[in-house]
């Protein structure tokens, strides 16, 4: 893989959840939305990352003070994708390798999905190469645009689309990989001559086409990695998806979850082989739970636990912290 290195969007406010938190902060899993991106992309081998803030960009920075490789600047005014990807431009000065644009509050983007893309970036040798997904109903997406050969010709607003256009399945979720000078180039170029009078990333793609330099779209994206969560529902929907993935992961490592659906597991949590989970216990937090215990039902356990190998933690039990053995009085 190309030298590589990520700008992770993540400024906005949270104006539709009506929350004074910053969007990217908002918890999924025991974990802020931001942390999912994050790690896709250290586990992709991208351990350098700008990430654009703006709203109260000092908790987001105090909250991932201990990530390696992250480097920080601020959009102090939000007008548009653009002109936050302008902000981290200096960052990209004199690098020579591909630049990974997310949004950071978006975290259901697969890591295997992100390896395609970096993979079909470097195959293709691209200016730049976007990822789609194909929608049964693609709502308000941007709608991409091919010619009669099938290779991309932009991406189209659904607000500016024809009812031709509109039909369109194939949307643009906003995952991109730019080759950095390229991506450099295009920004010197984009302007905000629209109704809203913002600055948007797309049109990057735009110019990129406009002077044939090769431009990709990849159709890698799962309908569930599309979703970001802009509202209190979407962040419902958001970790609907992320809890499925965690329950998938233990119950592939040998671990019984009796009823996913009346059960909560915290992104942080381990648990042994043949335990099993009884309905409606919540793990909340990094606990660690050994092999062939039994937890719940009703249990709830939290902060450090730490359940011993083959301990039975009984119905209604409440544990924050701490060792919990064979031996404990559990009532």
């Amino acid at each position: 893989m190309r030298p590589t290195r990520a700008i992770i969007l993540a400024a906005g406010k949270s104006t539709r959840m009506k929350s004074d938190l910053p969007k990217v902060l908002h918890d999924v899993c025991g974990r802020p939305m931001l942390a999912y991106v994050i790690e896709a992309c250290r586990k992709v081998g991208i351990n350098e990352m700008t990430i654009v803030v703006g709203h109260r960009k000092e908790l987001v920075m105090e909250t991932f003070r201990n990530e390696p490789g992250l480097q920080w600047v601020t959009q102090e005014e939000q007008i548009g994708t653009g002109h936050a990807v302008m902000m981290a431009r200096q960052s990209l000065e004199g690098f020579d390798g591909d630049v990974v644009v997310l949004y950071g509050d978006a975290p259901c983007i697969r890591v295997s999905t992100l390896q395609q893309l970096l993979a079909h970036h470097e195959e293709s040798n691209a200016s730049v190469t976007l990822l789609t997904a194909v929608l049964d109903d693609p709502a308000a997406y941007g709608r991409i645009i091919r010619d009669d050969n099938g290779y991309l010709a932009g991406i189209r607003e659904f607000k500016d689309c024809t009812d031709a256009q509109a039909a369109i399945q194939e949307i643009n979720p906003g995952y991109y990989c730019y080759r950095a000078a390229d991506l450099l180039w295009s920004l010197d170029r984009i302007d905000n001559d629209n109704a809203k009078g913002e600055y948007y990333l797309t049109d990057t793609i735009a110019k990129l086409i406009e002077d044939n330099r090769p431009a990709e779209a990849l159709p890698g994206a799962a309908p569930e990695e599309v979703i970001a969560a802009n509202s209190r529902a979407e962040l419902v929907d958001v970790t609907r998806i992320i809890h499925q993935r965690i329950v998938r992961i233990h119950l592939e490592q040998g671990v019984t979850i009796v009823d996913p659906g009346s059960t909560f597991i915290d992104s942080r949590a381990t648990i042994g082989q043949d335990t099993v989970i009884r309905p409606f216990t919540v793990i909340d937090g990094p606990v660690r739970i050994g092999s062939n215990c039994v937890v719940g039902p009703f249990a709830h356990l939290s902060g450090g636990a730490v359940v011993e190998k083959g301990t039975t933690v009984e119905p209604f039990v409440q544990v924050s912290g701490g060792l919990v053995t064979r031996k404990t009085a559990l009532a």
